[in-house]
């Protein structure tokens, strides 16, 4: 593990911060928005929805409201493929 981080520790941040978003006013993030917003974040982008959805395995569609959602909640910009 880098820096000496355990896995019973990456659990306790990943329980915290799941608890911290559910008990937050306003709304929470779903299972699939979560992991939307991992891989755009954590990841080396630019991403597309097509690649989204290959990394995790969904629909197009799902992809595509999970982003509308994210973008509404203001955790993600989208715009078009310069391609």
């Amino acid at each position: 593990m880098a820096l000496g981080v355990t896995p019973d520790r990456l659990l306790e941040v990943l329980r915290d911060t799941i608890i911290g978003t559910v008990r937050r006013e306003g709304p929470d993030l779903s299972a699939r928005q979560f992991g939307v917003l991992l891989i755009c974040y954590l990841e080396e982008g630019p991403h597309t929805v097509r690649g989204l959805a290959a990394r995790l395995e969904v629909s197009k569609p799902a992809i595509t409201r999970a982003l509308d959602r994210l973008a509404e909640l203001e955790f993600a910009r989208r715009g078009p493929d310069p391609r």
